[in-house]
């Protein structure tokens, strides 16, 4: 029987072609900011698909996210999100960043190549990056 030898730094080679090539890019990643402005009663964040399209997420899903947070109602109209009631750009902001940092970013290495996945009545976080997988409240 013929026994391949193999060495250490063909098979850490080997290992390295099959990461997804995302793993290897540096860029830091920057939560995106809503360019929203308040007319009358509503409250418009012009911004609004292109935030979720950074985010890599359904547009419906972060939309029902956010209000549920804002405690409100609303709805896309082409770009923008309409929501009842005055909300500042900093509230807003701050819904987008915790929205992030509980559906997007790893908790493990901090990056944001991730993915919902729905098993039976789990939601999971998967990072294509690292490969950690772990459930979260909401999708």
């Amino acid at each position: 029987m013929g026994e391949e030898k193999i060495d250490y730094a063909s098979l850490l080679k080997r290992a390295e072609d099959l990461l997804p090539k995302n793993v290897f890019e540096k860029g830091r990643f920057e939560i995106p900011r809503a360019d929203s402005f308040i007319m009358g009663n509503r409250t418009i964040v012009k911004n609004f698909r292109e935030i979720s399209s950074i985010l890599n997420r359904d547009v419906d899903n972060f939309l029902k996210y956010i209000l549920r947070e804002l405690a409100t109602a609303g709805n896309m109209s082409g770009q923008e999100a309409i929501f009842q009631g005055k909300f500042s750009p900093s509230v807003i902001n701050e819904k987008i960043e915790k929205y992030a940092k509980e559906s997007v970013i790893c908790t493990e290495c901090n990056r944001p190549d991730t993915r919902i996945i729905r098993e039976d009545r789990i939601t999971f976080l998967q990072c294509e990056a690292c490969g950690a997988r772990y459930p979260i409240k909401h999708a």
